[in-house]
């Protein structure tokens, strides 16, 4: 976690980048992370130094030869600004857009980086700032950066759709991600963002399988296959590809993709055992953009459709005027990834999707035949429905997390549904922390875990109205108890055929009974009695104010 006086340098190195003209958010992150990678690799590359001598061994795999020593952090950060600025500009930051070779993954993101320092004075006032900041613990590299892209909550104007960490931190924990020989997971978000998912895994497995990361197969699997990641914003994708370098994972697959598009041969099919995803929302991609079988799973036509002939019309300067040329048929986005996360998915593959509570309850027919080919071809285990205000500032639509299993051959029985009402934040813009004396870095610290160590439920906790996360994990966990629940409670199951008969209608409210408190009221004659008295204290009142005149 980090402290007060940790945040405060992020915030005053933030501030600097603000003073010198880099106001955008994104390009903040952007440049801010560069210079933590730069340094990093001089971290990296003493570690091996260090070790190579402590060993008597030659030092084979250095990050910067002879040539390149100037370009180390541990050199250029004395140097007078200017001279700094062509070093840094010049040499260090084409270097590392091509540090893991030219034809990598990483190398693509960087590509088209852009250094955006203003000045040499505000490049030398940062560089001296970062320096000052002790990152040793890999953790608190972890929670620095984390810290960095929580500032993205404040910038509404940049449309980015940031998933809140504990919402992300509550998914991974239910999915629980596996490191385990030829039974590791291979995870994936096909839009990934800034890589919170993938992201917070791997801070799961590093704490959960501590040990078997020692091992060499365990080890390899980790730093190459176990993280990736599909994204169609470059931003996003460097952003993604840094943090997951900062966070120690070495070769994730970060790749530039528009993971609805029909890719041929190249689709990805039956590859990844745990899929975490907050899809786009409300958006609608034409027909002749998608590929074939994900229409196909929504029980549409793909077949592209051939536009009637029309008369064309032309403007007094000979333009062709459009304004009667109909659209071409669509299909949401939210319901195309769902198809696409199927196709993905290995057979026992796991996945863990927020979707808007339309698709729940949608009366379209690929809102059906979507649900229906989850619930009946496949295994839905869980709907987690969300507090509507989870997503603010950015939007207060309602939305739910459905939890699945691809099998092929059915195997939904009962699905388990809670109620989350409160998520340990007020459900407006400002988002505040509602438990108080919680010290917070990040939203994950919200999530008061010492509630799952003992036998009670935490719905039995004071905090709980505050924040229902834990006991959505403590019930998750012993949801095999969870038939004998009431439909009143927060938790509950639905047995496969009720959904059925209900048309595959997997919203809450659809199955949840309310009770209703029957209230007794005064009789009209003591009602008209009060109102009487009341009447007469406010004419009493009136005629002492007159007296007073």
């Amino acid at each position: 976690m980090l402290t007060g006086k940790l945040k405060n340098q992020v915030d005053e190195i933030w501030l600097e980048f603000h003073s010198g003209g880099l106001t955008n958010p994104i390009s903040v992150i952007e440049q801010f992370t560069y210079l933590l990678f730069i340094r990093r690799l001089d971290e990296i590359h003493t570690s091996r130094e260090k070790q190579a001598l402590l060993l008597d061994a030659s030092f084979d795999n250095p990050i910067f030869t002879t040539e390149q020593d100037s370009y180390r952090w541990s050199k250029f950060k004395n140097l007078d600004p200017e001279v700094m600025f062509d070093l840094v500009k010049d040499k260090v930051f084409p270097f590392i857009k091509t540090i893991n070779g030219e034809d990598t993954s990483f190398a693509k993101h960087m590509a088209d980086a852009i250094f955006m320092m203003p000045k040499a004075t505000v490049l030398d006032r940062v560089v001296t700032l970062i320096d000052k900041i002790p990152m040793d613990d890999r953790d608190t590299k972890g929670d620095l950066y984390e810290y960095m892209l929580s500032k993205l909550q404040s910038s509404g104007t940049n449309g980015q759709f940031r998933t809140p960490r504990h919402i992300i931190q509550m998914m991974v924990e239910m999915t629980q991600p596996r490191l385990d020989g030829n039974k590791s997971d291979i995870i994936c978000d096909p839009a990934s963002g800034t890589c919170g998912f993938l992201m917070a895994s791997e801070e799961y497995v590093r704490k959960q399988y501590q040990n078997e990361l020692m091992r060499p197969e365990n080890s390899a699997h980790f730093h190459k296959m176990m993280f990736n990641a599909y994204d169609f914003d470059q931003h996003m994708l460097r952003i993604g590809a840094m943090n997951l370098m900062l966070h120690g994972v070495e070769h994730p697959t970060v790749e530039y993709k528009d993971s609805l598009s029909d890719h041929g041969e190249n689709n990805i099919r039956d590859k990844y055992t745990l899929i975490l995803a907050n899809p786009p929302f409300k958006g609608s991609v034409a027909y002749d953009e998608l590929s074939p079988d994900l229409l196909t799973a929504l029980g549409k036509s793909p077949k592209k459709t051939t536009p009637k002939a029309e008369k064309l019309e032309y403007d007094e300067d000979g333009e062709l005027i459009e304004k009667n040329r109909k659209k071409g048929p669509t299909e949401k986005t939210e319901l195309l990834f769902l198809a696409l996360i199927l196709r993905m998915l290995q057979p026992g593959g796991r996945a863990a999707v927020i979707v808007p509570d339309g698709v729940l309850f949608g009366s379209t027919k690929s809102h059906k035949e979507i649900r229906k080919t989850i619930i009946e071809d496949h295994r839905l285990d869980a709907v987690v429905s969300l507090p509507s205000g989870v997503f603010k500032p950015y939007a207060g639509v309602s939305t739910a997390i459905l939890f699945f299993t691809k099998t092929n051959s059915g195997g939904t029985d009962h699905v388990w549904f809670y109620d989350m009402q409160a998520d340990g934040f007020s459900l407006d813009d400002k988002r505040t922390p509602l438990v108080k004396g919680q010290e917070l870095t990040t939203e994950a610290d919200a999530i008061d875990t010492s509630l799952l160590q003992n036998n009670t439920p935490p719905s039995e906790h004071k905090n709980h109205t505050l924040n229902n996360i834990p006991d959505v994990l403590y019930r998750w966990k012993q949801r095999d108890n969870e038939a004998k629940r009431q439909r009143t409670e927060q938790s509950f199951t639905v047995p496969l055929a009720e959904i059925i008969a209900n048309d595959y209608d997997l919203s809450l409210n659809r199955y949840k009974e309310v009770v209703y408190e029957e209230v007794q009221y005064d009789e009209p004659k003591v009602i008209l009695e009060r109102i009487k008295l009341l009447q007469q204290a406010m004419d009493k009142g009136i005629s002492d104010l007159e007296k007073m005149l």
